[in-house]
């Protein structure tokens, strides 16, 4: 393994960790060899994804529960983070719902509510609380789960687009705030996915996976793994220089 990669004696935050991206990341994390925070909302997933991660060596991953949109969860969620392993490296903020909600004008204000709660402010208060934890630790990495569609407007998912545009703005702004303090903050802009949440409206009509496929230049989906490995290499000293970007990983597509 690269040295660049190699987390020993590092810890790692992922939110949304109990399926999709998320678990990939943190699993990926700690093949790495850092310590995990598996954080997730679904206790069950989350403590699967624990499990997994302890199949496969990697003994200090532990679950923590936490709803990202709520602020003195998410205050307790990295301070129980920091008193158990000690410190704070790296964190995905990767936690993001995309329920129907129909076009601009149609979308329910609760969902929208919703919708901008977890995948935006829960992403701010991520930052809000982790920055200092870093900053206590000597310095750290950020990464931000955006979407193709954070850079690219997608018809009949106004609150969705709207919240992962805000994504993009947001991590420019720390990225710009705390360079100087040792923080690099970058976010991800995953194409179609092959996640949990992108089987289940496939299943439900709103799509078809190969329909998504055929969007792609590379005509396929990404494997979530595919998406992990750009945020933990986003974390590694192999990016020391990459601050405030908005990567996009999608085969392509926003290429053309």
């Amino acid at each position: 393994m690269s040295t660049a990669l190699q987390f020993n004696g590092r810890v790692a935050l992922v939110t949304g960790a109990g399926a999709g991206i998320g678990r990939a990341s943190a699993r990926a994390f700690a093949a790495a060899g850092a310590a995990v925070a598996v954080v997730d909302i679904d206790a069950g997933l989350g403590e699967e994804t624990v499990t997994l991660i302890r199949q496969t060596g990697g003994t200090a991953a532990r679950f923590f529960p936490c709803d990202v949109s709520d602020e003195q969860q998410v205050a307790g969620l990295v301070r129980a983070v920091a008193d158990t392993y000690g410190r704070l490296d790296f964190a995905h903020n990767n936690a993001g719902i995309s329920p129907v909600t129909g076009n601009t004008a149609n979308c329910p204000k609760a969902l929208w509510d919703r919708i901008i709660a977890v995948n935006l402010t829960g992403v701010w208060l991520g930052m809000k609380y982790e920055i200092p934890a870093m900053i206590a630790a000597g310095g750290g990495a950020i990464v931000n789960t955006s979407s193709g569609v954070g850079l690219k407007a997608f018809p009949n998912q106004p609150a969705y687009v709207a919240s992962k545009h805000g994504v993009v703005g947001l991590t420019k702004t720390a990225a710009l705030e705390f360079a100087t303090a040792g923080i690099r903050v970058n976010a991800i802009c995953p194409g179609a996915t092959l996640t949990p949440m992108v089987e289940t409206k496939a299943r439900a009509g709103a799509y078809t996976i190969e329909g998504m496929a055929s969007m792609c230049p590379m005509k396929r989906i990404a494997d979530p793994d595919e998406i992990a490995q750009v945020a933990v290499w986003l974390c590694s000293a192999g990016a020391s220089f990459v601050n405030g970007a908005i990567l996009p990983v999608d085969g392509g597509i926003l290429a053309g």
